[in-house]
This record gives structure tokens, sequence and C-alpha cells, in this order.
């Protein structure tokens, strides 16, 4: 169970005193995972548990058995987590997330179509460049990384252009950490006929995306986020009668959801050798998220975490580069002070030191850096973290603590 590996200081404090006691402690040695390794506040990879490092320490072959068992296991579990019943398939697709976005674009999108890229970050830039590459007509709607999407503007590019016939959006863009309202893009997808693609890979299994509410055709995550396991494995939750329609629109043999599927409804096994260890990790991840109480269970603790970062760096004097309305509970966005003692790189290396890895900046319109919220991290993590920061501020000379 999750619970095992944040418990780490004692179990019981008596008193606040108690408690401000423990973190001080904790933040005057290296934090670190159970398995000893540093904690990772990163959107993926990320923390993982003692659980799903042991799962991968033995050998399968591609068509044994059990591998195939446990194979069908993890594609079956997948689209509970939408709520989509038998309307839905799990295509997998052996590599990273950006594999599955592409297979996505290029297996759903027809050779003949045109599709509306809402952009607000380098995912949409990414998705951009892939559909370019594939030779696919594309119109791109873009507004600032801090901001979602107009919809306004974007109905009226669909009355406008009806040569569109797919939207693409991020769930949740982690160039910056914002939400995007991709129940309300879905909506207005539905009320003009087109058919919606959604990147969730940073968002699904934390962020509701319920297919009984929310119409689109596919969404694409992977193994290494909110579900907790390892990167190797992306994966394609298709509605069927989309897929059915797909045969022939794939630009590569590899990427081809539709011929994998068949492939998978032919043999249950890869075309292609499958990360078998990354395959095996997943499916204990996915035991430990429905143990946790799946998206509810899951996107609480990660909301939790986020709160206690977001209300701790800014008691220190740091801002946060997105309101809360905006704030997905992923990756948190904060600006680069401009206090002159503070050094980005100093403050990355003694963070790193004590034992917490985050993340710089990927904003085109400001320095920045960002800090996970996810992963194998509770509450008890996130204070600690808190506590080193104020630690390594005071080393460096930044003042931000009596300018907040």
């Amino acid at each position: 169970m999750y619970w095992t590996y944040v418990n780490r200081g004692p179990s019981v404090r008596s008193s606040a005193a108690t408690h401000r006691e423990t973190i001080m402690a904790q933040a005057r040695r290296p934090a670190s995972s159970e398995t000893g390794d540093p904690l990772l506040l990163t959107p993926g990879p990320l923390t993982t548990s003692k659980a799903i490092k042991e799962a991968m320490v033995h050998d399968w072959g591609s068509r044994d058995a059990t591998f195939v068992g446990i194979n069908k296991a993890v594609l079956e579990e997948l689209p509970k987590i939408i709520h989509g019943g038998e309307d839905f398939v799990t295509v997998p697709m052996q590599g990273s997330g950006t594999f599955a976005v592409e297979a996505m674009l290029t297996t759903f999108v027809p050779r003949d179509g045109k599709i509306l890229i809402l952009i607000n970050g380098a995912y949409g830039q990414r998705a951009k460049r892939i559909v370019e590459i594939a030779g696919r007509a594309v119109v791109v709607h873009e507004t600032a990384e801090d901001t979602p999407p107009d919809l306004a503007e974007v109905d009226r590019m669909l009355v406008a252009d009806t040569a569109i016939t797919h939207i693409f959006t991020v769930h949740c863009e982690t160039t910056s950490g914002i939400r995007n309202p991709v129940e309300a893009i879905a909506a207005l997808a539905k009320r003009h006929g087109r058919r919606l693609l959604v990147d969730s890979m940073s968002a699904f299994g934390a962020l509701p995306l319920d297919s009984r509410e929310v119409y689109f055709d596919a969404v694409a995550a992977s193994s290494n986020k909110c579900i907790q396991g390892v990167p190797g494995l992306g994966f394609v939750i298709a509605r069927k009668s989309a897929l059915a329609e797909t045969k022939g629109n794939a630009t590569t043999l590899v990427l081809d959801l539709h011929d994998q599927n068949a492939g998978f409804e032919r043999t249950g096994q890869y075309r292609f050798t499958p990360p078998i260890h990354v395959i095996v990790a997943f499916h204990a991840a996915l035991q430990e998220f429905w143990a946790e109480g799946g998206v509810a269970g899951r996107g609480e603790r990660y909301a939790e975490n986020a709160r206690i970062l977001i209300e701790g760096m800014e008691g220190l004097g740091f801002r946060t580069l997105l309101p809360a309305a905006r704030q997905a509970p992923i990756i948190v966005t904060f600006h680069m002070p401009e206090d002159k003692n503070f050094v980005f790189q100093r403050f990355y290396d003694a963070l790193k030191d004590a034992g917490y890895v985050i993340y710089p900046g990927k904003l085109t319109v400001a320095d920045s850096f960002r800090i996970g919220c996810i992963g194998a991290l509770g509450a008890q993590d996130m204070r600690a973290f808190v506590a080193t920061v104020s630690d390594v501020l005071d080393e460096m000379g930044v003042g931000l603590k009596s300018a907040a």
C-alpha cells in the first residue's frame, strides 16, 4: 500500500513543536525514497514505490502465457479509468508518451483530414510538428503558456473552416502546469461534429476524464505519470467505432494503432518486442492505483501535495505562474527570483544534495523552474521539501522571506 513509503518519520506527533522538530530533522539529512533514491519532484519519470521496482526483477518471455495474461489485464484495466465500458479499447505502444501521441495523431487523422491544434505550451507545439511531418493539413489556435484556449475563438474557427475534421488538446500542459478545459473543448467538438483527440499524458489517473460525459475518439497517456509506473510504455484508449475507421491512415508501420490492435485481436500479442519489465511494473502500479481509490484517491493526494507546496513556497516569497483556478495539481511553475544572490544551478544542486530533484523551467516568456507534485510522495515529503528550500535560501543569502 502507498502509505508504507511515506511514513519515514515518527507516526505520532503530540504537538506542533514535535511536528516542527520532525520536519527540521528530515531537512537536515538527505531525503530518499524507501529504496534510498532521491525524491523526484518531477512530472515523470517520478518516484516509484518499492513494490513497483521489485516487480521488475524477474524475466519473462514475450510470448510466455504468464506475461500475456499480465499484459491482457493491464489493457483491460485502463478503459475503466475513463468509464469506457465496452466502447473503448486500449492500444499500447512501445516507447515514451510521445510515441503514443504520434501514433494517435497519425492513425486517427486521415491523410485528407485537417486538424486544429490547441497550443499553450511545448506539447501542443510538438503535436503540430508531428502532424506537419506526417503531411496532414493543420491549423493552430495558440494562446500564451499561462492562458487556456479562447473557446469563443475556437468556436469561430470551427464555423469558418468546415474542412477541419479533428481537434487536438493537451489535458494538462506541463510546460506551465495549466489545466486546460477539456470538457468544454469536447462539448464544442461534439456540437460542431468534429472529432477530439486528447493528450492526457500528465493528467490521466489524477484528473477526472469521464468518457460518458466528455466525448472524444481517443486519449493518449503513458506508464510513468500518474499511474506511477516506470517509463517505456505509451498507450491510447480509443473509441472502438472510431478506431475501426482508421485502417490505412498511418504513415508508419510501427505507430499504426489500427494494425497494432488487429494484431492483439488475432494473437493477443505485440507485433514487435514489448517492454516486458515495464509492463509488469505497470500492472503492479495499477494495483496500487486502485488500492488508493483510483482517480479520486490519487487526485486528492496530489491536490494536497500541491496545496502544501504552493502555500509553503509562497510563504518563502516565491511567486507561482498560474492562478489557482488554472493550476493542475501535477507540476507547479514558479517565477525565478530576482534576488541577485539566487543562482538557479546552485539552488538546484543544493536541493539535489538534500535528496530532491526538481525541473528547470520550460517557458519561452519568463525565467522559471518547476516542481512536481506527483509520484510516491505525500504531505510529509512536501513539508520537508519546503523546509529544505528555506534552509537553502538561507545558505544562499536570498532574502525572499522578508519580501513575502
